[in-house]
């Protein structure tokens, strides 16, 4: 019995990130969701407060830390990112919803949102995801896939939204999302990711522990990233690299 006792009080004393498919709820009245699917999961599942709203540096680096393991130089420059999209001047908190404010990060031809052209940018679009799934040739999304649906997203949005456009931190959001979903998802060496799990954390907004998902190990960092972005670049069509010179501003 002693040693139940033991494994009760372990259990209840873990930090979140061990159980966190235990604490999930959709937004509710009042709360606000950004245009990005795994910052709206971690409110969802109260890594970042549920409403959305007012995260500063403390924060946004122990979500991160929690839910993804990102360490703290990496979550110290996603926070400095994320603050730029509060308009209020010398912002030291974000939310959500700023991040919906287009061509700050927020840009056109996202793998699961419609152009800013066409409406909010925050709800997910089954079309658009379609779009981006076809891509995704088997069980496993590799490097190749990811470029490919990667372009064809960008190709799509040029031929489609007559404001198409990309500011260069637009193009270098848009290739490390595509590292982000395999490396945080997936397979941080071969940089591959289970499509299911994927899937079901850009159509549910749900981090996907039920089908097996953990938080990655060990933590993750700049170079992790520099390393991913750079071999999603790689595999990229170099046309695209001209189309998207062409639509780039700011």
């Amino acid at each position: 019995m002693k040693s139940l006792s033991v494994l009760i009080t372990l259990w209840v004393a873990a930090p979140s990130y061990a159980h966190p498919h235990l604490h999930w709820a959709p937004p509710g009245p009042g709360d606000v969701r950004g245009p990005c699917p795994m910052l709206n999961s971690l409110a969802n599942h109260n890594y970042l407060p549920h409403n959305g709203k007012n995260f500063d540096v403390a924060i946004t680096k122990k979500a991160l830390s929690d839910a993804l393991n990102i360490d703290e130089e990496l979550g110290q420059f996603l926070f400095e990112q994320a603050v730029t999209t509060n308009p209020t001047p010398n912002a030291t908190v974000w939310s959500l919803a700023n991040l919906a404010r287009h061509n700050v990060l927020e840009h056109d031809a996202s793998f699961s949102r419609q152009d800013a052209y066409f409406g909010s940018p925050v709800k997910f679009n089954a079309t658009i995801f379609a779009e981006t799934q076809s891509y995704w040739h088997g069980p496993v999304i590799n490097t190749t896939m990811a470029a490919k649906a990667r372009v064809a997203r960008i190709r799509t949005s040029n031929a489609t939204n007559p404001e198409f456009g990309l500011s260069q931190t637009g193009v270098t959001f848009s290739l490390g999302e595509a590292a982000a979903y395999l490396m945080f998802l997936g397979e941080r060496v071969n940089l591959t990711a289970p499509k299911n799990v994927v899937e079901y954390l850009f159509e549910n907004e749900r981090l996907p522990t039920k089908l097996g998902w953990k938080r990655p190990e060990p933590a993750v960092g700049f170079p992790d990233l520099q390393e991913a972005m750079a071999r999603l670049f790689n595999e990229t069509d170099p046309d695209i690299q001209i189309l998207v010179r062409r639509g780039m501003h700011g």
